[in-house]
């Protein structure tokens, strides 16, 4: 599907990019950032995969895969699917599921959750401000531009199962915030 030859094009040396159109845009265009953001998302979820194994692993190896899958889309302007690739309601709906599973086993939220614990749940907590900001990103696109409703589902959906996962990585350890708690008597 894919082959790329030739890494340094010299394409893009006038501050412009390429779509997935062949139309050319300026660098700082908003569709290009929000492609960059949910490459950023993808970065960090690389980095939280350093942390993981097995199932937890291979649930973000799929997520990986989705996030390409995503800038895939935004690369191509507008939200018809034709030919083009374009994220689905199914993967949201995997998302969703992994979700309940997760968070079943879990016990409910007394406080909010600060970011951190084990170095596995700080990396998820990492990954879903960095797919946060993807998602507002995606979310401006949107308000110029056609996108495709289901990659914004999609971020959406992710950032919620990144704070899930951080809590299942801490195995129910939460590092809560105590409102308050750091004031003088």
């Amino acid at each position: 599907m894919v082959r790329l030859d030739v890494i340094t094009t010299r394409g893009g040396d006038r501050g412009e990019t390429s779509l997935g159109d062949g139309s050319r845009v300026r660098k700082d265009a908003l569709r290009v950032e929000a492609i960059g953001a949910v490459d950023e998302a993808n970065a960090t979820l690389g980095l939280l995969r350093l942390h993981t194994e097995a199932e937890v692993d291979a649930m973000l190896a799929r997520i990986q895969n989705d996030l390409f899958d995503l800038g895939a889309d935004l690369c191509v302007p507008g939200d018809e699917a034709g030919d083009r690739l374009r994220v689905t309601d199914a993967q949201c709906a995997r998302l969703e599921a992994e979700i309940a599973a997760m968070n079943a086993a879990l016990p409910p939220l007394r406080s909010f959750v600060l970011p951190g614990g084990t170095p596995a749940a700080a990396h998820a907590h990492l990954a879903r401000t960095t797919a946060r900001r993807a998602e507002r990103v995606v979310v401006a696109l949107a308000a110029a531009e056609a996108v495709n409703a289901a990659a914004l589902r999609y971020l959406n959906r992710l950032s919620d199962h990144l704070f899930v996962l951080s809590r299942a990585l801490n195995a129910g350890g939460d590092v809560l915030w105590v409102p308050g708690g750091t004031r003088a008597p």
